[in-house]
């Protein structure tokens, strides 16, 4: 697997055509009229205008479905008489449902990574596995808790579907094939440090719906969750030392 900066013909930087980049700025100072007015400001107003157009529509990105059970109804309906609102922590639950499943998922990309490297460690790819299944594992965890609340574990909750969007950049960087190893580790640190503060959040929000016994299931999770990040760095840390030397 190549190094995360080898040394190659990028074009890309002024410094490679010093002439070309000079007459270029003198070119702009000569037809300013081709620059149009104004700065990003105006972006920014047209991104205001969007918004609010939606908001008045109330448009969003997707709801949490309604009970689709007696027991959910109960649970919801005592939740709402207690002054909570069900449906943030069953949004919340399902974005990390959604987090957790696509994790299982990149892990996988990631470890067909390490497998085809010519020097693949076998316990590195040992490491990654478990990890792999330690995600299997709060995946389904996730899923019973979300039964316990009457809730469907299947739908796509808004959350969830943000997740999704923001995990789209992290599979191309895993499944790209050009990617080596230190780039892919950074793209899993990522992935691992959101996933830590996610899950302290999520252990706050159950105890504070008065959920006491989710909250402390999810206790190894978030164990698990803080050995992943500290693994993750520590083999970028040796990858990019190995690469300096």
């Amino acid at each position: 697997m190549t190094t995360s900066a080898p040394m190659g013909m990028n074009r890309t930087g002024t410094q490679m055509s010093p002439e070309d980049t000079k007459r270029q700025i003198e070119a702009t100072e000569q037809f300013r009229h081709d620059i149009p007015p104004g700065d990003a400001s105006r972006i920014t107003e047209e991104r205001i205008k969007f918004i609010r157009e939606h908001e008045a529509i109330n448009e969003q990105v997707g709801s949490v479905p309604p009970p689709g059970s007696v027991k959910g109804v109960l649970k919801t309906g005592l939740d709402k008489m207690m002054g909570k609102n069900p449906e943030l922590l069953i949004d919340k639950l399902g974005e990390r449902l959604a987090y957790e499943r696509t994790g299982v998922r990149l892990y996988e990309a990631f470890i067909a990574k390490v497998a085809a490297a010519p020097d693949a460690r076998p316990e590195l790819l040992e490491t990654l596995r478990t990890i792999q299944q330690q995600e299997a594992e709060h995946m389904q965890l996730l899923r019973e808790s979300i039964e316990t609340l009457g809730a469907d574990p299947t739908a796509m909750t808004p959350c969830a579907h943000v997740s999704g969007t923001m995990a789209q950049g992290i599979i191309q960087v895993l499944t790209d094939p050009r990617t080596n190893m230190a780039q892919c580790l950074n793209a899993m640190l990522t992935i691992e440090l959101t996933d830590n503060a996610a899950w302290e959040l999520l252990i706050e929000l159950a105890r504070q719906a008065n959920h006491p016994n989710i909250a402390s299931s999810f206790e190894v999770p978030m164990r698990h969750e803080e050995e992943h990040l500290v693994k993750i760095k520590a083999m970028l840390r040796d990858e990019l030392k190995v690469q300096l030397s």
